[in-house]
């Protein structure tokens, strides 16, 4: 498997690219920004986008997904609960004072249990309400991989006070979701340097019992 995971955006969010040795076909999760360096880095790999993911509709991390469409033709997953916020750009860009990206309604619905990405690199979706409604995880099970969006960070999780946001349900969506994976699951947070479960387990002051709900 080819995997990479890099900032990209003035907020620095990570944009992951996960593709297939043998195929050549790759899936890129949150393109916030930066547009000509993934498609450099697919371009470098030899690989064809098949897929773009979001794992929640932030501008940081949406912000670049129709461009990236619109270069490769590659069709847009994003839960269904977070077209409010899609449709909000320009209230989203507002807060960091920047131009209002381009976007579009998602191709389809990423919703939970459905899965995503390759024949040989399939993630499964996981529903993680809180940052956001539609907020959502990817577990790659082959890979012991869990890509985490906004909802869980090194050390951190997800802020709740912004539109949307609902900070008894992220800690829910944090117990009831993440915290039933093994500890030895690699986790990549949307931000920030990666983690695994079991580190946050033992750690996080978040995910400590005083907090779970």
């Amino acid at each position: 498997m080819i995997l990479e995971s890099f900032p990209v955006g003035p907020l620095r969010c990570n944009c992951t690219i996960l593709g297939d040795e043998a195929t050549r076909e790759a899936i890129v999760i949150d393109p916030g920004d930066n547009i000509p360096e993934i498609l450099s880095r697919l371009q470098k790999h030899g690989l064809t986008l098949r897929q773009i993911v979001i794992t929640h509709a932030h501008i940081d991390h949406v912000g670049g997904a129709s461009r990236l469409k619109t270069a490769t033709g590659a069709p847009v997953f994003l839960n269904q609960k977070d077209l409010p916020l899609l449709d909000a750009m320009e209230m989203q860009a507002g807060w960091l004072g920047i131009a209002t990206p381009e976007v579009a309604p998602p191709d389809a619905s990423a919703d939970d249990g459905v899965t995503l990405g390759l024949p040989t690199v399939a993630g499964e979706v996981i529903h993680t309400p809180g940052h956001t409604p539609g907020s959502i995880c990817l577990l790659f099970p082959h890979q012991d991989l869990l890509i985490a969006g906004d909802t869980l960070f090194a050390g951190s999780i997800g802020r709740t006070d912004l539109p949307g946001g609902d900070g008894r349900q992220i800690l829910r969506s944090l117990r009831d979701r993440l915290l039933v994976l093994p500890d030895t699951t690699r986790v990549l947070p949307g931000h920030g340097p990666q983690t695994t479960i079991g580190e946050e387990r033992q750690s996080n002051p978040f995910l400590q019992p005083e907090f779970r709900m």
